[in-house]
């Protein structure tokens, strides 16, 4: 997600002054505000219907329910959160970071800071996002490399090949099949285990 595309954004907030502080600095950073919400009660429902690219969230101090509500969407609608509260305690700013906000302001609400800590809502959300990807590549790599190890040792010991030799072989499947090397060695395995039983 870019920060110099327009974002849409759905907007949480239960205080008509303090919210038109808000809109007024989404407005002046060019963001397309979609919907004003009084809560969090249903929030999954409506991001999956308005899909907004950043949630803000602007709270006089947020409830364990509303974090859990955060929390549900980052699991099924991952996006960025910058929520700003009036009052707050570390146990508090803890549990909304771990439920997926992304940048939490404190007594700190103000209409020409809404679009910095919306830019930093939207780059640490799509640094962490970055590095988990990555992590499940690796994750996926390795899981791979067992596999194709275990499906080569199959083929040595069954074919009499040597490791190069079963190497070779099980690229040519992937080839001739337009698979991954990976998915080949897995059917392998998948089929031998059939024989077996």
């Amino acid at each position: 997600m870019a920060v110099n595309k327009q974002l849409s954004v759905l907007l949480i907030d239960d205080n008509p002054a303090r919210a038109e502080i808000v809109q007024a600095g989404l407005r002046d950073a060019g963001y397309v505000l979609l919907e004003r919400l009084d809560g969090t009660v249903d929030l999954a429902a409506k991001v999956g219907a308005l899909k907004p690219d950043v949630i803000v969230v602007s709270i006089d101090s947020p409830s364990r329910d509303a974090i859990e509500d955060l929390r549900r969407v980052t699991e099924q609608q991952p996006r960025p959160i910058a929520m700003f509260a009036d009052h707050s305690d570390p146990a508090t700013i803890a549990a909304g970071m771990e439920a997926g906000v992304c940048a939490y302001v404190v007594k700190g609400l103000a209409k020409d800071r809404v679009q910095s800590v919306v830019d930093v809502a939207v780059a640490h959300f799509n640094r962490y996002h970055s590095m988990r990807e990555e992590l499940d590549r690796a994750r996926l790599s390795l899981v791979e490399r067992k596999t194709v190890d275990r499906a080569k040792g199959l083929l040595m010991e069954q074919k009499g090949l040597s490791e190069e030799a079963a190497y070779k072989l099980l690229r040519k499947l992937a080839m001739d099949q337009n698979k991954r090397i990976g998915e080949v060695a897995q059917d392998i395995l998948t089929y031998a285990k059939a024989l077996k039983n």
